[in-house]
């Protein structure tokens, strides 16, 4: 199982068990007031408003605080702060490339904590570029197999609407797609009756690590300790591991 579909597949079930689930509460709140900010109050106009809402609603962050963080966003209430995506490059336990994606009001804060938990579980910082090429930048729509959804079904949705592929990713399917067509996708999956848990633009590793399982447990507990930072948005990793490996894991 890639590094990629790893995450992408647990995202949305670690928002409702996560005992950390206050600030993974922030970071979706984050993304809601970023997004009213650039492209206005109104989801029905602003595709990565309602991307960024519906992720929130699924998490189940409260319905007050995501008006409150639309609100703030658009300059209809005081308390919004200015944020920039920064992101960071760096290598894990195996030699794992690690995307790490920042949304912070402070680049010094985030940098000194990315780079903290990376030397401190193993891994290191890497130089601008020296990382990044080994990956791809996608739409990637996460769609539920609830209710009998096929794979067949699932590309018959979207094959018009701009999809390259259909991954069979064991509880649900991944559609991926350039971009610039994320928004197209998700339309067609919506029309279509289907539920997704995620849609957004992704980082896709070109080329995978294998891990045995010690390695695995490093860049595990890595990764999650990359997503206890408060700026940190998103970890991207191009490691794979076998599904009898993730199994023992849990």
């Amino acid at each position: 199982m890639s590094g990629h579909s790893k995450w992408a597949t647990t995202k949305h079930k670690k928002a409702v068990v996560d005992a950390r689930r206050g600030k993974l509460f922030a970071k979706l709140i984050k993304n809601v007031e970023v997004a009213a900010r650039t492209g206005g109050a109104d989801p029905a106009g602003n595709p990565t408003l309602d991307d960024a809402v519906q992720k929130a609603k699924k998490s189940s962050v409260p319905n007050d605080n995501i008006d409150r963080a639309i609100r703030r966003g658009a300059g209809l209430e005081a308390g919004g702060a200015t944020y920039e995506t920064v992101t960071y490059e760096g290598y894990a336990p195996g030699g794992v490339a690690v995307l790490v994606e920042c949304l912070t009001d402070n680049r010094n804060r985030a940098a000194a904590d990315v780079r903290t938990a990376l030397t401190r579980n193993g891994g290191s910082m890497a130089d601008p570029g020296s990382v990044s090429y080994l990956f791809h930048r996608k739409g990637v729509v996460i769609v539920s197999k609830a209710d009998g959804v096929t794979e067949d079904g699932v590309l018959l949705a979207v094959l018009d609407a701009g999809a390259e592929e259909v991954n069979d990713l064991g509880e649900s399917f991944e559609v991926i797609s350039e971009p610039g067509d994320l928004v197209a996708v998700r339309t067609a999956v919506a029309e279509a009756g289907l539920d997704y848990d995620s849609a957004e633009v992704a980082f896709l590793p070109a080329v995978e690590v294998p891990l045995d399982e010690e390695q695995a447990k490093r860049v595990f507990r890595l990764i999650e300790a990359l997503e206890d930072s408060d700026d940190v948005q998103d970890v991207y990793a191009n490691y794979s591991v076998p599904d009898d490996i993730m199994e023992n894991l849990g």
